[in-house]
């Protein structure tokens, strides 16, 4: 029997929207190696998937690929937003985890056609996927879709709290932290992820993250989004705890790669949750070179009426163009915003364009654009790296205040802005990023951009580790 043949991996994102992206990149990667795939959703996000995209048709390309979907626990009018995402844990937990189980034992994800399931590929957030993976006999790989380096400062949370750094003592956010191997010179504690400020440690999202690396070393290995060249020091001491390490980022410059090695297969297909507004690309297109910065805070951030206000004083004051994302509900207050002052909506109609989604991995990889005005989610941190677009970061929780800190202090990709939110200081940052500063980061960022593109290329170390991860797959058969 072949064993490729044989394999049959299922792939279990955490359902939001950068690791369902993340995740469907390494699904189709999968599936160019001959694996047979299934990719299991939850019902309320794949509907908003096939929505606002083409994927289906994109993945029938792909005979030994399909889709599934599963029960989030949560009614369908739960806005499922940052400042509710513990619910959504609990609906995992009390709905989808028994039925996850009952899915992988009742023989529905098999048929004449399919196999079983030989492999389970899980979000590391989905600390419940391994128990059930261990109860029906399931080799597990756990997918950790942060960053390294957000990821090294979970792991060293025991010694954090050991140590007395955390909770925090007093107000003084700038204090070092001494007790994460390899960041002492740098890390504040304002840099550390944002559950860290819980005032003790009953916190529920601290408690949850205590738990993630308790269940990480015990998966039969871990995948993460990155290049050895970038974040070796940390995989190095994460290798102590998780041997089984796979490095295959960045993921999706990894499938483009590969896709564009098959001259017979179309460019790779959108996963995003909101329609897409292409006319920002043709206002793109009118733009001059490295002329734009490009705002976004990703798909779950928000902002208030006043931080916007804020925001948009200090681009238009600034006097670069600028095309900004404005997702719906990510104005926390938006009813309450008062008559936007005339100046700024003549300055925007001038230089600037607002939609409501843009096609990102485009918008970064187009030459108008100069500057990255990010929240440091990893997904976004690593596009705008690859296309060598310096940025300037606003985090807002999980793994986004560490990846700031790296953006500015280790990388020397652009400048930290977290904690703070004032026209003065926005107009300043912005000028420094696209013009006081420019040379400076965009000779770190082509750097950077060039050692993650031969990472994916034949022989880079991320088409190595990706290799072996499907021979070792294969293998478990």
């Amino acid at each position: 029997m072949d064993p490729i043949s044989s394999s049959h991996v299922l792939i279990f994102p955490l359902p939001l929207q950068g690791p369902i992206k993340c995740m469907l990149k390494l699904s189709e990667c999968l599936c160019l190696a001959g694996l047979e795939v299934t990719f299991l959703n939850t019902v309320h996000y794949h509907h908003r998937l096939l929505s606002c995209t083409d994927i289906q048709s994109h993945f029938a390309r792909y005979p030994r690929f399909r889709f599934e979907t599963i029960a989030d626990g949560l009614t369908e009018d739960n806005p499922r937003t940052a400042d509710l995402v513990m619910e959504l844990f609990d609906g995992l937990e009390a709905m989808t985890k028994p039925l996850f189980r009952e899915m992988l034992t009742s023989g529905s994800l098999s048929s004449e056609s399919r196999r079983p399931v030989t492999c389970i590929i899980a979000d590391a957030m989905l600390i419940f996927a391994l128990d059930v993976a261990e109860q029906v006999g399931i080799p597990l790989f756990y997918f950790d879709t942060i960053s390294p380096c957000g990821l090294w400062t979970y792991f060293c949370l025991p010694k954090l709290i050991d140590a007395g750094e955390l909770p925090f003592k007093g107000n003084d956010l700038d204090a070092p932290i001494k007790s994460v191997q390899g960041m002492e010179g740098f890390l504040r504690q304002r840099d550390l992820p944002s559950f860290c400020r819980a005032s003790d440690l009953t916190d529920y999202q601290l408690k949850f993250a205590v738990m993630e690396i308790q269940q990480v070393p015990r998966a039969r290995g871990l995948i993460l989004n990155t290049f050895k060249e970038l974040d070796e020091p940390f995989l190095s001491q994460m290798r102590s705890l998780c041997p089984n390490l796979y490095p295959i980022g960045p993921i999706h410059t990894h499938l483009k790669t590969r896709l564009n090695a098959e001259p017979t297969l179309p460019p790779p297909s959108s996963t995003s949750l909101w329609q897409e507004d292409q006319s920002c690309m043709i206002w793109l297109n009118a733009q001059p070179f490295k002329s734009v910065i490009y705002i976004s805070i990703g798909s779950l951030s928000t902002m208030t009426s006043d931080q916007l206000m804020e925001f948009w004083h200090g681009l238009v004051n600034s006097g670069h163009r600028f095309l900004w994302v404005r997702r719906p509900n990510s104005i926390v207050g938006e009813n309450r915003v008062g008559p936007i002052p005339k100046e700024l909506l003549e300055a925007t109609k001038e230089r600037g364009c607002i939609v409501s989604w843009a096609p990102q991995e485009d918008v970064l990889a187009h030459p108008a654009v100069g500057g990255f005005l990010t929240h440091t989610g990893w997904n976004s941190t690593l596009e705008s790296m690859v296309e060598g677009v310096p940025m300037l970061c606003w985090p807002s929780f999980v793994d986004q205040h560490v990846n700031s800190r790296f953006v500015s202090e280790v990388w020397k990709l652009g400048i930290d802005m977290k904690d703070t939110c004032d026209r003065v200081v926005i107009e300043k940052m912005v000028k420094d990023l696209m013009d006081v500063r420019r040379d400076e980061f965009l000779q770190s960022a082509e750097r950077l951009a060039k050692l993650a593109k031969q990472s994916v290329s034949e022989s880079g170390s991320s088409f190595c580790n990706l290799k072996c991860l499907i021979e070792d797959i294969i293998r478990l058969m």
